[in-house]
């Protein structure tokens, strides 16, 4: 079985290439590409914009006697997207670009023809400078006269707009500079007297711990690890602060209320069985000392029994 892809093909020994027959085709024959609008144009009909990059169908055909250092030039026909008039633009090689022929205008174009001018007029100058050596100081001479002037101009509009405005640069420094110095001056005298107040509230507070503490020497301090079960605190009994401070000014007046150890004397203690000749000593010094707390229990009674009515009185007011 034959291949059925042939790269190899059979020459007969006869084969005579010249024999064979070349197609003639004419030397302005156009194609048919694909491309883009290689820059801004206007139609000149119609008014309509075609910008860079819009994509044509357009015919290419070869600039017939237009060589660039034996490159072609080539022509491209494109259509008008509003009218339908015929557009045509050539390559130029020389300057790797693209130039307008027929049909429309190039927009921008003016800086690059300004661009075009000054390396027209660059390239006579050196074409001068180089055939006549004396021109070369004329335009050194005349590039730095331009220069000069250019640096008077320059000084003359800074003077004008110095005097219009009338701003003293040097003075808004300075003015900036005496703010920010007042502002950290104020900052640190805010600073200094937070710290102040804050120290003078430290030392009232100990002041007043001192003085706490003269006061109640003998007051004792609770015992935080006291306490096993937090509701223990619950099951006190809170006297009434008013009752306290009558009690306390009581006291302080006429003596404490509590009449345990003043009748501790009155208790009277079983006594052992002495000798016949001591108890009648004993009994001399007993009538004595009976005779001598008679007026003490007396008292005490009586100022228990007004302890007990100024209770009942606080308890009845609250």
């Amino acid at each position: 079985m034959s291949e059925r892809k042939v790269l190899n093909k059979y020459y007969p020994p006869d084969f005579d290439p010249a024999k064979i027959p070349k197609l003639k085709l004419p030397q302005d024959r156009q194609y048919v590409v694909r491309l883009m609008a290689p820059f801004n144009m206007r139609c000149k009909t119609c008014g309509e914009y075609i910008y860079k990059g819009k994509k044509f169908n357009a015919r290419k055909e070869t600039a017939q006697n237009e060589l660039y250092l034996g490159l072609p030039i080539f022509r491209f026909y494109i259509k008008c997207t509003r009218c339908l008039a015929e557009i045509t633009f050539k390559t130029d090689p020389e300057n790797t670009d693209y130039t307008m022929e027929h049909g429309a205008t190039r927009n921008f174009q003016a800086e690059k023809l300004l661009e075009e001018e000054e390396k027209r007029l660059q390239k006579e100058r050196e074409e001068e400078e180089f055939n006549n050596p004396m021109k070369i100081l004329e335009n050194r001479t005349k590039d730095s006269k331009v220069e000069m002037e250019v640096l008077e101009n320059l000084q003359e509009l800074k003077e004008l707009n110095q005097c219009q405005a009338k701003v003293d640069f040097e003075a808004m420094l300075k003015q900036y500079q005496e703010l920010e110095e007042e502002q950290r001056l104020k900052e640190q005298e805010e600073d200094e007297q937070e710290i102040k107040v804050m120290l003078e509230q430290a030392q009232n507070r100990r002041l007043l711990v001192d003085s706490d503490s003269d006061k109640e020497p003998g007051k004792p301090r609770l015992n935080p690890t006291a306490q096993t079960k937090p509701r223990d605190i619950l099951q006190e009994e809170p006297q009434p602060q008013s009752k306290k401070l009558r009690t306390e000014s009581w006291e302080r007046s006429l003596g404490k209320l509590s009449t345990k150890a003043q009748l501790a004397g009155l208790v009277a203690h079983r006594k052992q069985k002495l000798d016949p000749a001591l108890e009648k000593g004993m009994e001399t010094r007993g009538t004595i000392a009976n005779t001598s707390s008679l007026p003490a229990a007396a008292t005490t009674s009586s100022l228990g029994l007004l302890g007990a009515y100024s209770d009942s009185e606080d308890s009845a007011s609250d």
